[in-house]
């Protein structure tokens, strides 16, 4: 079965739907079959890999219909990449959904009839703690947290890290972090370094090694409807998601390894 990462922070100009974009297709271009979810009414991680919106089916009638999630899926120009599109219409779906009892799952149901067909589903959540991301979350076995490396960086993460305790709590007590992620890293501000200082100091381990640096080619690759690596493959943004991929596979294959001790 596949590993469901949420990219989740309620703030948004965090590298969110950067992170969600590069990270699936840094894990396409390692031959592991992905599914990236644009669970962001917005739909840029959608118009960031060149599809579409409103040609198909969404994620909006695979959630609030009968439409099948399989039905929405989309190919990508890489292989192993399929995204499932976003619509404008999702934000209307919490109203849709306020009387319905299971809203909080209805996401987790969805991907339970793909999920097996994947090693990686990544959801780009919305930039809110919003009955979306509560359903990205309830639906997911693990979060990823990208954080802006600027002043405010620890007292903006708070807030998310209350809600995952609460969907633990409440809705999915198996949640775990998969790891807090430092973007837009300036190397020659110093103010950068401290932020990567105190996050490592405050997460530890859960804080992961690689960097994402601000980079033109990271900005400039939605705009041509591809990810980094196909776009300028030798920047600093490209390399970069590259090493966090590796990083992500090494916490897979870390988890596969404990669990096989365990038996």
């Amino acid at each position: 079965m596949g590993r469901i990462i949420a990219i989740a922070n309620q703030k948004g100009g965090v590298g969110k739907t950067t992170t969600a974009v590069n990270l699936a297709a840094s894990l396409a271009v390692a031959e592991k079959r992905v599914l990236l979810v644009d669970f962001d009414p917005q739909g840029n991680a959608t118009s960031g890999l060149g599809v579409e919106m409103n040609d198909g089916g969404s994620i909006y009638e695979a959630l609030i219909s009968s439409v099948e999630l399989g039905a929405t899926l989309r190919g990508t120009a890489l292989k192993y990449l399929n995204v499932v599109p976003s619509s404008i219409d999702l934000i209307g779906a919490e109203v849709e959904l306020v009387d319905d009892p299971e809203r909080e799952y209805r996401l987790k149901q969805c991907l339970s009839t793909v999920v097996d067909r994947f090693d990686f589903v990544i959801i780009d959540c919305p930039p809110s703690l919003s009955l979306l991301t509560v359903n990205a979350l309830v639906a997911s076995n693990s979060v990823l947290v990208p954080i802006q490396c600027e002043y405010y960086a620890l007292e903006g993460i708070s807030q998310i890290l209350r809600t995952i305790d609460l969907i633990r709590a409440k809705l999915n007590p198996a949640l775990e972090i998969e790891g807090i992620l430092l973007t837009m890293f300036d190397s020659r501000n110093r103010l950068s370094h401290q932020v990567v200082e105190d996050v490592r100091s405050h997460f530890g381990p859960k804080a992961f090694s690689t960097l994402i640096p601000r980079n033109v080619r990271l900005s400039e690759s939605p705009s041509f409807g591809k990810p980094v690596l196909l776009y300028d493959i030798q920047s600093r943004g490209a390399v970069s998601y590259m090493e966090l991929a590796k990083e992500v596979l090494d916490l897979a294959g870390e988890r596969i390894a404990g669990k096989e001790k365990a038996i």
